[in-house]
């Protein structure tokens, strides 16, 4: 179709067929646009040095200030997808987040109440691993799904490859969306849990002497020991010595992101404690996870940031 060929000046705009005007619009904005060659590549630059100066400044501040720059990071997270949302009325991603905010919301209640309930840990860490387990789902899913569409598979089906691409689309944003908040919120409980538990505080000094038959995450006694086969769960020893439920120190470890010990904070190697060839892709998509943090949380402000600057300058 040849963009730029001229439309009849005698026909009205609700004359035109929908080539014409395709065309139409296209030169109508390629008009309005003409001459602005260098006010364009000045907005270019506004935005390459906005997006430099933000990242350097968001790295700063992840490395000086940890504990703000996660809590901003899960409120923008929690609200710029709903907000765009509401813009563009996206009424399923709405429904799925209200679902989840108000079940994650009851969870995070129940952290902040005192006294800690002696079953509140078990059901923050198993909700959080759920959250994380349905993420990995999606995601997995979702690229499988695509790759098929890739391939040509739903033409076996006669579907159309763009209802597959987009309902491929659709699951991996929800799990890598979903995952990455799952992951932030839960961080944020297991401070609250721990810190009222007594045996961790954010100033790394215990309030309470840990006992040996005691997890210092959940603060619950550990029923089996470490060379033990347990009924429900077994037991976990890091190597500093100090023994957890072993579903416990999973959710401490890889659903909140904590790489050291509840109690003493040595460091915990993952990939050491996690000797089972499944929980390899669990760390590796973990680790996926806060790539996605910048996409969704970061760069619609630092957008919004360029934009402004550049209304002020008088580039729009």
């Amino acid at each position: 179709m040849d963009l730029h060929r001229p439309i009849d000046p005698n026909k009205t705009y609700e004359e035109l067929t929908s080539e014409e005007k395709l065309r139409y619009d296209h030169q109508k904005l390629h008009e309005l646009h003409k001459g602005h060659e260098s006010m364009h590549l000045h907005m270019v630059m506004i935005l390459l040095v906005t997006l430099i100066v933000a990242q350097f400044i968001v790295l700063e501040w992840k490395k000086r200030h940890y504990r703000s720059y996660a809590s901003f990071t899960m409120v923008a997270m929690w609200t710029i997808p709903v907000l765009m949302s509401i813009k563009n009325h996206w009424v399923r991603f709405l429904v799925v987040w209200t679902i989840f905010t108000l079940c994650t919301g009851l969870v995070i209640r129940k952290c902040c109440v005192k006294p800690i309930n002696v079953t509140t840990p078990r059901l923050v860490y198993k909700w959080f691993y759920l959250i994380y387990k349905l993420s990995c789902f999606l995601g997995v899913f979702g690229y499988i799904l695509m790759m098929l569409t890739f391939l040509g598979i739903n033409l076996l089906f006669g579907h159309k490859p763009q209802a597959w691409m987009d309902i491929s689309l659709m699951l991996l944003f929800y799990g890598l969306y979903f995952g990455v908040l799952g992951r932030d919120v839960a961080e944020y409980c297991t401070d609250k849990l721990a810190a009222s538990i007594g045996y961790y505080t954010q100033e790394g000094i215990p309030t309470r002497q840990l006992e040996s038959d005691v997890c210092a995450v959940c603060g619950n006694k550990l029923l089996v020991g470490v060379d033990e086969e347990g009924v429900l769960e077994n037991t976990y020893k890091l190597t500093c010595g100090h023994v957890f439920h072993e579903f416990c120190i999973r959710g401490w470890c890889i659903v909140g992101k904590r790489q050291t010990c509840p109690y003493c904070r040595e460091r915990v190697d993952l990939k050491r404690m996690f000797t089972n060839p499944w929980d390899g892709p669990h760390i590796l998509y973990g680790q996926l996870l806060d790539w996605i943090r910048w996409l969704v949380a970061w760069q619609p402000l630092v957008l919004l940031l360029a934009q402004g600057f550049n209304w002020v300058l008088g580039l729009e």
